[in-house]
């Protein structure tokens, strides 16, 4: 197995990653340049890519680590469609909802699973990355159309993506919906659901923040996902609650 069990703790620091990503990717394009800013994330993100694939099983720091780096370049990607190519947020959001059914399409076609749990080859595991990345893409536009397009805020948007993201899972236990779907619903969600709160917290209050800073926050998650993801490898990479999805 190259991923972790699906529990807990998964979803802890899935949420924390985004929130992370999502003040990193802010604070770093207001610091340097943002085109610079997306190069040094994108080589980033492929060194951490590189050591996951070069692992031969899951290990709490090293898939973690890619997690946030697709967190952070996920997200200075879906800005920049916005941002330098003028593309709307609702138009993000459907590209890079295409683009996901897509990626899961050509993964079932080929594969005939979207089970993480049969990450297994490394053929598998490009079509899972590639799914993690897109979800990364399609949740930060979400965020953004509810957040601005929308005039809902940061705080509500959350408030909004935490009932989704209950909604998934009150499905699956329900069995509404099938595990992978309700996993793979859930997982998109929690994207949206982590940036928003961390927005919230850390923008100014003229944009509807309490102003702590996105470096403050970037620096307080970081810290708080270390500690995380040493808990889980002290627990041999087993989190608290799994169950299959």
């Amino acid at each position: 197995m190259k991923v972790p069990e699906v529990g807990i703790w998964f979803w802890v620091a899935k949420v924390l990653t985004t929130g992370m990503g999502e003040t990193a990717s802010d604070f770093l394009v207001h610091v340097m340049d943002p085109v610079v800013a997306l190069a040094c994330g994108g080589v980033a993100l492929a060194a951490a890519l590189a050591l996951q694939f070069a692992v031969r099983r899951y290990v709490p720091w090293v898939y973690w680590t890619a997690v946030a780096m697709v967190s952070v370049f996920g997200t200075m990607a879906a800005d920049a469609v916005h941002v330098v190519l003028g593309v709307p947020y609702v138009a993000s959001v459907a590209l890079f909802f295409v683009t996901l059914v897509m990626v899961f399409v050509l993964w079932y076609v080929t594969e005939k699973t979207l089970s993480i749990h049969s990450v297994d080859t490394g053929r598998r595991e490009t079509f899972y990355w590639a799914a993690v990345l897109g979800t990364f893409a399609l949740g930060t536009a979400a965020g953004d159309w509810t957040a601005y397009s929308l005039n809902l805020g940061y705080l509500s948007s959350g408030a909004v993506f935490a009932v989704l993201f209950g909604m998934a899972g009150a499905a699956y236990w329900r069995r509404w919906l099938g595990a992978i779907p309700a996993f793979w619903c859930a997982y998109i969600v929690t994207r949206p659901l982590g940036a928003s709160f961390a927005d919230w917290i850390a923008v100014s209050p003229d944009r509807g923040g309490l102003g702590w800073g996105t470096g403050v926050i970037s620096l307080v998650l970081a810290i708080v996902i270390g500690l995380v993801v040493a808990y889980l490898s002290r627990r041999g990479g087993a989190a608290l609650g799994s169950g299959e999805e």
